[in-house]
C-alpha cells in the first residue's frame, strides 16, 4: 500500500459541533435534530434530510449563505477532531505512506482543515474539485492526486454509498471505519462485509493493516469481478 486517502466527516472530524449548530439556527433542541439524522441515516437517507423534516421547503445551500452573512457560518478547531487523527496520520507519514484527506465539503471547510497543520501530503474538499462523492468524477480526480496506482491506494471512510462501495467501484482498496452514525448502524450489512478489504474501529489500526496488505498481496492484480460493486439495498445510502 503506497498511498492512504481518509474521508472528513466522521472519519477525521466529529459532526457534534455541526448539527448544533443547525439545531442553534433552527430554534429546536439538538438532541431532536440529533434525533432525526438518526433516523435518516437509519433509513439509507441523506442526513440534511434531518433539516427538511423540521423545514420542508428548506434550500440547504440557501440557508448555509444565510448563516454564513450572519457571522454563524462553519467553525473547526483541534477540538473537533477524533483523538486518534494525529497520532494515525503521524505513523502513517512516519512509515512511508503517502496520506491524503478528501472528502465532501465545502470550500471554507478545506481551509479550515488546512489551518489545523495536519501531518498529511493533501488535503482537499469536493467542493474545491467540483465533485461530490459519489460521483465517479471524485474518485476520479482522486486517483490523480493518489500518486499510486488504485490498487495500491486505500481509502477510508465511515459511509458505505459515499466512500466504501464508489472507491472500490474504482479499483481502489477500502476500509470501513466503524465511526459516526452510518460506520456504526450499517457496519455489519452484508454488502459492507463482502465490499470492505478492512473493517476497523479506529485509525490508528491502519499501520499494522497496510503492513498486512504489503505481506499478503497476490503477484496478479485483482480480477475484474474482485473489483465490483455489491449490489444489496445499501447502494441507496447516501
Amino acid at each position: 500500500m503506497e498511498t492512504i486517502v481518509l474521508d472528513i466527516g466522521e472519519t477525521l472530524v466529529r459532526d457534534d459541533r455541526h448539527w448544533a449548530s443547525w439545531a442553534n439556527w433552527l430554534g429546536v433542541p439538538p438532541h431532536t435534530l440529533s434525533a432525526l439524522v438518526g433516523a435518516a441515516v437509519a433509513q439509507g437517507r441523506e442526513a440534511t434530510d434531518a433539516l427538511r423534516v423540521l423545514r420542508p421547503d428548506m434550500d440547504v445551500e440557501e440557508a448555509y449563505r444565510a448563516r454564513v452573512a450572519a457571522g454563524r457560518g462553519e467553525h473547526l478547531d483541534e477540538s473537533d477532531l477524533y483523538q486518534d487523527v494525529r497520532p494515525a496520520l503521524g505513523e502513517l507519514r512516519a512509515a512511508g505512506i503517502r496520506v491524503v484527506v478528501a472528502g465532501n465539503g465545502t470550500v471554507r471547510a478545506g481551509e479550515l482543515l488546512r489551518g489545523l497543520d495536519l501531518p498529511a501530503d493533501l488535503v482537499v474538499t469536493s467542493d474545491e474539485w467540483g465533485a461530490r462523492k459519489p460521483d465517479p468524477e471524485f474518485f476520479a480526480r482522486l486517483a490523480e492526486v493518489a500518486g499510486a496506482p488504485p490498487e495500491s491506494t486505500l481509502y477510508v471512510g465511515d459511509h458505505p454509498a459515499e466512500d466504501l462501495f464508489p472507491a472500490a467501484a474504482a479499483g481502489m482498496r477500502t476500509a470501513h471505519l466503524r465511526r459516526g452514525p452510518y460506520g456504526h448502524w450499517w457496519a455489519e450489512h452484508p454488502d459492507v462485509v463482502e465490499t470492505a478489504d478492512f473493517r476497523i474501529d479506529a485509525l490508528t489500526e491502519l499501520v499494522g493493516l497496510v503492513g498486512s496488505a504489503v505481506r499478503d498481496a497476490p503477484d496478479a492484480s485483482p480480477g475484474e469481478e474482485d473489483k465490483v460493486v455489491r449490489r444489496g439495498g445499501l447502494r441507496s445510502v447516501r
